[in-house]
């Protein structure tokens, strides 16, 4: 009995996880104020996906400030350098799917806290404090500071020097590349003063390491210019690619010269060989690296030295156009477009060619025919919808059998799908004639329809006219069978 309750239990859990699709910021609450600017944003964990997007901004679904970050299967983010002092942040978190389609999920929002004293001094990361044999071409990397929003760079060959760099802001950065290689078996000393609106961190410890030479088999050092450079090829290929919905393989092949290139595909944290050839067709979604490498002889040993590049193809589709709302304004109207799909969508009334917005709602819209299209901002299509696009013999059926067994017993408009409301195609009632031109009945549009009497008595099987009209005052006429 105890085993087969943990079966049942073990299944209820399965389907709870599975139908969990969506998540949303918990932490710090909806509508909050006072979080730290480098606050850790944290959401539910969504079971059985394959990672997030989280997009940050200062307007509702904005992306100003990070545009669907991955965190992988982290469900949370810390900002690297914090974010703005007393703003409104908006976040938005997607679920990727194991199809690789994010579904975007709630809006939330807070306000960060309002900064009024200057920061606390920093430390390196990289190169440790006294570290030896660190590299000539390597960064300085140090630790954010909180309530920073920029800082200070001096770099020196003597305590307290600034030759290699003299006090240089470098912005809100949490490393450094220096332009010029270092000098080889020297003491580097470095000092990283943060700063912010405030003022500047006060006197903060000076930091060294120990450069040593060059030693890696696929570097050398030119001989005129003592610049280091990379034996592997250079190699320009973009990060992300957007496979549409039902579309073909999508043909790649990277810019640059190299002897080889290897495409993988990664799959549950491991590589998987896809290919040896520089051209590539890429043929679903997922994590892909390509590596391109030359051959380099070292002390008669022939070594390969490579580039390698990670990439995501995630998909995309053109809108489908569920519904168009229209409401009623004492100036125009307001037109709001549903629509579905696993793409990015953007907006535009009358043509096609834009201006788009991102708002899915159009407002003081005049009184007339209009049509907006839906564009995907991943290039996957653009499709239209008629706003209040009148009437067609087709919302009309062509005949009915009110014979009493339940089917096409009466006679009544056909709402089109697409319309919420009746009165945004038919205005006032629809008028039915015999085949004589005498008026049988006046028939409310929202009604059951018409049962084929008059006064209450059946009317025969013959022809009968219908006269009905749009909200933009035109007339349609037609006529239908009645049947018994």
């Amino acid at each position: 009995m105890k085993k087969r309750a943990l079966y049942i239990l073990i299944f209820l859990l399965g389907l709870y996880s599975h139908g969990q699709e969506c998540t949303k910021v918990n932490f710090p609450a909806e509508g909050s104020s006072g979080a730290a600017v480098d606050v850790k944003i944290t959401w539910p964990e969504v079971a059985g996906i394959n990672g997030y997007l989280i997009s940050l901004g200062t307007t509702p679904g904005g992306t100003e400030l990070l545009s669907r970050e991955s965190t992988g299967i982290i469900n949370s983010y810390q900002a690297p350098v914090g974010l703005p002092e007393n703003t409104l942040i908006y976040v938005t978190i997607s679920v990727l799917l194991f199809n690789a389609t994010p579904m975007e999920c709630e809006t939330t929002s807070f306000t960060t806290m309002n900064v009024t004293t200057a920061p606390p001094c920093t430390y390196l990361l990289a190169p440790d404090d006294n570290a030896a044999n660190v590299t000539i071409v390597t960064d300085i990397i140090w630790q954010y500071a909180h309530t920073a929003t920029s800082y200070s760079l001096s770099i020196g060959t003597s305590e307290g020097g600034s030759d290699i760099l003299n006090g240089m802001n470098v912005g809100n950065v949490l490393s450094y590349d220096p332009p010029v290689d270092l000098p080889q078996n020297v003491r580097i000393y470095v000092t990283v003063r943060p700063e912010n609106e405030n003022g500047t961190s006060p006197v903060c410890p000076e930091e060294s390491f120990f450069t040593g030479p060059v030693d890696d088999p696929c570097e050398e050092i030119d001989a005129i210019t003592g610049e280091v450079r990379s034996l592997g090829p250079e190699l320009e290929f973009p990060n992300l690619f957007i496979k549409c919905i039902d579309s073909g393989p999508i043909p790649v092949a990277p810019e640059g010269d190299a002897d080889g290139f290897r495409w993988f595909k990664v799959m549950y944290g491991e590589e998987v060989l896809l290919s040896e050839s520089r051209n590539f067709q890429i043929n679903e979604t997922g994590n892909y690296v390509l590596e391109a490498f030359d051959h380099v002889t070292r002390s008669g040993i022939t070594i390969e030295c490579a580039t390698t590049k990670n990439f995501n193809v995630i998909h995309s589709e053109a809108a489908i156009i569920e519904s168009i709302n229209i409401r009623k304004l004492t100036v125009g109207k307001q037109v709001t477009v549903n629509v579905s799909g696993s793409g990015i969508y953007e907006y535009a009334l009358d043509d096609e060619n834009g201006p788009y917005q991102d708002d899915n709602i159009f407002i003081n819209v005049a009184e007339g025919q209009h049509i907006v299209y839906v564009r995907d901002k991943n290039g996957c299509g653009i499709v239209s919808g008629r706003i209040e696009r009148g009437l067609t013999m087709d919302d009309f059926p062509n005949f009915f059998t009110p014979n009493g067994d339940g089917i096409n017993d009466f006679w009544q408009f056909i709402k089109p799908a697409e319309i919420t409301e009746i009165l945004e195609a038919v205005d006032g009632k629809i008028s039915i004639f015999n085949r004589y031109g005498i008026l049988l009945v006046e028939l409310d549009p929202e009604s059951r329809g018409w049962d084929g009497s008059f006064n209450g008595t059946p009317l025969p099987s013959s022809n009968y006219w219908f006269k009905a009209v749009s909200f933009d005052q035109k007339e349609i006429r037609g006529h239908f069978s009645l049947k018994r």
